[in-house]
């Protein structure tokens, strides 16, 4: 599996990594099954995997206790990157705090769950749009000082939030909503981060599944699926987005390589890219994910499928 340098840290990690919302996930997914959780982050790490992302709000604190547990003795081994910043008590979500205080109280509590002495990346989740993003993201650098965390971030922060970030000292990843479809980023936030030396981790990079190339015209989301809230199911995207989902998909089958493989590798040709955290809800997921691993795209493939995402153009 090949590295790449997290920021302006001296930390290498898996360019292809674990996204954990399902693991655990009981507050974003239906009949979650633990065991299931337990054996992909397993599988992750014995195929080479060293770089696992979570966030206290996944579960409510349960995907941290999970992925703790999966990993065992070798937590200390791989690179763990959780998120704090959204408040929450027993299994309510209540807001979204960016105080100091209230990001050491999460950081100490992600350490108890994850069974550790620091974490390697430490994100805030959200802005709260209360806190000025230095005092915040500075809060962050002193438990970086102090050896509870080995490399900062945020997530969510649009630009001048991680300009505000950055004055209080070097961000050494972004973690934000990127892929085939969602391309926001592109435009200002992928050259900033390649400037300032920020790694960008993209979330949602498989489209929530749409990338997965399993659904079809016909899908119906249960009305209180949060996909409905991705902006890529409504009436009036969907068939248009699966007419791309199927254009990709011969393209993928000619190249020798499924529709997920394609849309990471797609992502990580873009350089500001540190990791794609691919999510699982199983083991045979995450064996397929890692074969996006050890190939490029060419520069014509690139042209290729930009045509075919946008053929107006």
């Amino acid at each position: 599996m090949k590295t790449r340098t997290l920021g302006n840290s001296n930390i290498e990690v898996s360019e292809i990594g674990l996204g954990t919302n399902y693991i655990g996930g009981h507050n974003f997914y239906d009949a979650v099954d633990e065991a299931a959780g337990i054996r992909i982050v397993k599988q992750a790490f014995e195929l080479g995997i060293n770089f696992f992302d979570t966030a206290d709000i996944y579960g409510f604190g349960r995907s941290e206790e999970l992925v703790g547990k999966a990993l065992g003795s070798r937590k200390n081994e791989v690179f763990i990157a959780t998120k704090g910043g959204i408040t929450f008590a027993g299994i309510k979500r209540i807001g979204i705090s960016n105080r100091p205080a209230y990001l050491r109280q999460a950081l100490e509590a992600s350490l108890r769950r994850l069974g550790r002495d620091y974490i390697d990346l430490y994100y805030i989740h959200k802005p709260d749009g209360q806190t000025p993003p230095e005092e915040a993201y500075g809060a962050l650098l002193k438990f970086k000082a102090e050896g509870l965390i080995r490399a900062a971030g945020v997530s969510n922060f649009k630009l001048p939030d991680l300009k505000a970030a950055l004055t209080a000292g070097p961000v050494d990843a972004l973690q934000s909503r990127y892929n085939i479809f969602q391309r926001e980023a592109e435009a200002e936030i992928l050259p900033f981060c390649r400037e300032n030396r920020i790694s960008f981790i993209p979330w949602g990079p498989l489209a929530f599944g749409l990338l997965g190339g399993r659904y079809t015209p016909g899908l119906k989301l249960p009305e209180n699926d949060w996909r409905h809230r991705t902006g890529l199911f409504g009436k009036e995207v969907f068939t248009d987005n699966l007419k791309v989902v199927e254009r990709l998909s011969a393209f993928a089958q000619k190249r020798g390589v499924t529709v997920p493989q394609l849309a990471i590798r797609w992502l990580l040709h873009h350089r500001e890219i540190g990791s794609v955290i691919a999510g699982a809800k199983h083991p045979a997921q995450v064996a397929q994910n890692i074969q996006a691993g050890g190939w490029e795209l060419t520069a014509d493939e690139i042209t290729q499928i930009s045509a075919l995402i946008r053929p107006e153009n």
